[in-house]
C-alpha cells in the first residue's frame, strides 16, 4: 500500500477549539502528517503550539471567540492570509449545556446553536469559496453520536449535531463538484471538559461505560487516525460519510 495517500505535506489546516481537547489531538494529527495549522479559539493555540512545531510544522493562532456574533469572516480572512491558503477546514469548536428539556433556557439554547451551528456555517462558507478557487478541499466537521440519537438532558446540543451532521451531507452534495470533500467524525463519550460535568456522575458513567463494547470512554487521541484519513487523498472518494469514533456504542 502507498502510505503516501496519508501524507498531509504541503497542507494547511485550519482547526476550530484547537486549544485543548479533541482539537488538540487532531491538529497535532495533522501536524505530524505533514500540515501546517492555523488555530482558532479565545485561548489561541495554547500548548498545542508546542505539539505542531515538535512535529517540524508551522504554528499561527487566530484568537477568536466564535460564539460572539459575526467574527467568523474575520477569521477566515487571518486565516488564509496566514500561509496564502486553506486546504484542510477541521469545525471542532462546540459547547454543551445540560439540564432537562423543560427547564432549558434561551439562553442556553441560543449559546449552544451560536457556536456548534452558526457559527459553523459561516466559517465554512467563507473558507469553502476560498477552496473552490483552490479545485480542492478537505472539511471535517465534529458531529456526535448523538447527531443519531435523542439524547437526554441536552437537547440544544443534540439539535446543533443533528444540524451538523444535515450540513455536512448538503455540502458534499453542493461542493463534490469543485473537488470538496465534506465529512464528519461522531466522537462517542470522550473523556473532554464537555463531559467533565457528566463524569462526576458515577452512576450515569457506569451506565454509559456498559453501553460501550469496548468498555471505556473514548480518549481525544483516538480521533487523530480518523482526522488523518479524511484530511488526506486517502479520503478522495469519501464524501457526506459520518465516520462514528466510539467503540462501537451505537452498536451495542
Amino acid at each position: 500500500m502507498d502510505l503516501s495517500l496519508f501524507s498531509l505535506e504541503g497542507k494547511t489546516a485550519l482547526v476550530t477549539g484547537v486549544s485543548r481537547g479533541l482539537g488538540q489531538a487532531m491538529a497535532a494529527a495533522l501536524a505530524k502528517a505533514g500540515a501546517d495549522i492555523v488555530g482558532v479559539g479565545p485561548r489561541g493555540l495554547g500548548s498545542t503550539r508546542s505539539m505542531i512545531e515538535s512535529a517540524g510544522r508551522r504554528a499561527f493562532e487566530v484568537k477568536a471567540d466564535l460564539s460572539a456574533g459575526n467574527t467568523a469572516a474575520a477569521v477566515a480572512e487571518e486565516a488564509i492570509a496566514a500561509f496564502g491558503k486553506i486546504d484542510i477546514l477541521v469545525n471542532n469548536a462546540g459547547i454543551i449545556r445540560l439540564s432537562p428539556a423543560q427547564e432549558h433556557t434561551m439562553e442556553d439554547f441560543d449559546a449552544v446553536m451560536e457556536l456548534n451551528l452558526r457559527s459553523l456555517f459561516l466559517l465554512t462558507r467563507d473558507i469553502a469559496r476560498q477552496m473552490i478557487a483552490l479545485g480542492h478541499g478537505k472539511i471535517i466537521n465534529t458531529c456526535s453520536v448523538q447527531s443519531f440519537r435523542g439524547g437526554s438532558g441536552d437537547a440544544a446540543y443534540v439539535a446543533s449535531k443533528h444540524a451538523v451532521h444535515g450540513l455536512t451531507r448538503a455540502w458534499a452534495n453542493e461542493w463534490g463538484r469543485y473537488n470538496i470533500q465534506v465529512n464528519g467524525i461522531a466522537p462517542g463519550y470522550m473523556v473532554t471538559d464537555n463531559t467533565a460535568t457528566l463524569r462526576q456522575n458515577r452512576e450515569a458513567v457506569a451506565a454509559i461505560t456498559s453501553q460501550i463494547p469496548m468498555g471505556r470512554w473514548g480518549r481525544p487521541e483516538d480521533l487523530m487516525g480518523p482526522v488523518i484519513f479524511l484530511a488526506s487523498a486517502a479520503s478522495d472518494y469519501v464524501n457526506g460519510h459520518l465516520l462514528t469514533a466510539d467503540g462501537g456504542y451505537l452498536n451495542a
